[in-house]
């Protein structure tokens, strides 16, 4: 399997970026930094028509992400800085309770219908 260096971001806004997307991408993830970056230029003639406002941003991935759940995060502040980074999940692990229940000092009790 490859190590994945680099995502291209692409997001798509209306002109008071109230309003903004993923938009896809044929590629959408790269072995290095510089592959893609030098994706970037030819992204911005395909995608992000149709829309007031494009952004464009290779997010670089974290090896130590690799065997994790991660998540893409993005925000674009209201100066028009688009913020990206891969984040490791939060994940909560919920365990069944299995042991017999008067081990816990309640009584087993069984209704007949």
């Amino acid at each position: 399997m490859e190590h994945i260096a680099a995502l291209l971001l692409v997001i798509g806004c209306s002109g008071d970026l109230k309003a903004c997307e993923e938009i896809p991408t044929d590629v959408p993830v790269f072995e290095t930094r510089q592959d893609c970056a030098a994706e970037l230029v030819s992204a911005q003639r395909i995608y992000g028509h149709g829309y007031d406002t494009t952004f464009f941003k290779c997010v670089g991935v974290d090896p130590a992400l690799e065997n994790e759940d991660a998540e893409l995060a993005w925000n674009i502040n209201s100066d028009g800085t688009l913020h990206a980074a891969v984040e490791a999940l939060d994940v909560m692990v919920a365990l069944a309770d299995t042991g017999p229940r008067h081990d816990r000092g309640e009584r087993d009790t069984f209704a007949a219908n």
